[in-house]
């Protein structure tokens, strides 16, 4: 969808993406076979097949606009916005519109993940916090001993991108219920350095914070449809 920015061709997805991609699809087919058979009186499959395309284009948004955000990352040479020309101004904002992009979908997409989970795995996570993350769903799975194939992959997962996470979460926290991100940096460095020019945010931190973010949503995507799809087959 984006590559077109850069005069490149459509994406073609390899390594965990294409697998994810391909076990998603496997899980959609799986779940139309039984809703065909008659096997839907409640209409939960229904529900599956339709979060399970939106889980889909939330991936693809995610991807695309971490693919995006690295790209424009590579046109900042300029550690001050004040030294920088009009044109690596742009570059810079649309280095942070597409970064801005990414940190927040990737907990949207892992959030959409933890509502398909809790009904999928029949956890009632809702019993506990009425609105709940992917983290709440995980976190009841391991206290419940529930699903241990899944679950324990997952949390392998989560711990190997638990500083990154943190630092992401921070920035989202920050970016909806406080101000913007990048603003947050300069009013730190305001405190610090009063009178004196603001440098650039740590973005070659951030690049890999948001790198490592889209690993830990797409594992755990991968993760998830694995099991899911053992489980329609059952």
């Amino acid at each position: 969808m984006l590559r077109f920015l850069f005069d490149e061709p459509p994406r073609e997805a390899t390594g965990c993406l294409e697998e994810t991609l391909r076990l998603m699809e496997e899980f959609g087919s799986l779940v139309s076979k039984r809703i065909a058979a008659g096997q839907d009186a409640d209409h939960r499959l229904r529900k599956y097949e339709i979060w399970t395309l939106g889980l889909r284009s939330a991936l693809d948004e995610l991807e695309q606009s971490s693919y995006a955000a690295s790209h424009y990352k590579q046109k900042i040479r300029i550690v001050s916005v004040q030294q920088m020309s009009p044109e690596e101004r742009m570059n810079y904002s649309r280095y942070v519109y597409y970064d801005k992009n990414g940190f927040i979908r990737v907990f949207s997409l892992l959030d959409k993940l933890g509502t398909l989970l809790n009904e999928l795995l029949d956890m009632r996570t809702e019993k506990l916090k009425a609105h709940f993350s992917y983290f709440t769903v995980l976190r009841n799975m391991r206290e419940r001993k529930a699903h241990p194939e899944l679950t324990w992959k997952l949390n392998d997962v989560k711990e190997k991108y638990k500083e990154a996470t943190n630092r992401l979460r921070k920035r989202r926290n920050t970016e909806i219920h406080y101000m913007n991100s990048e603003m947050h940096d300069d009013l730190i460095q305001s405190h610090r350095m009063y009178g004196e020019e603001a440098k650039l945010e740590n973005i070659e931190q951030q690049a890999i914070d948001l790198s490592d973010g889209v690993t830990l949503a797409m594992e755990s995507m991968r993760l998830s449809f694995q099991y899911g799809c053992k489980l329609m087959r059952n």
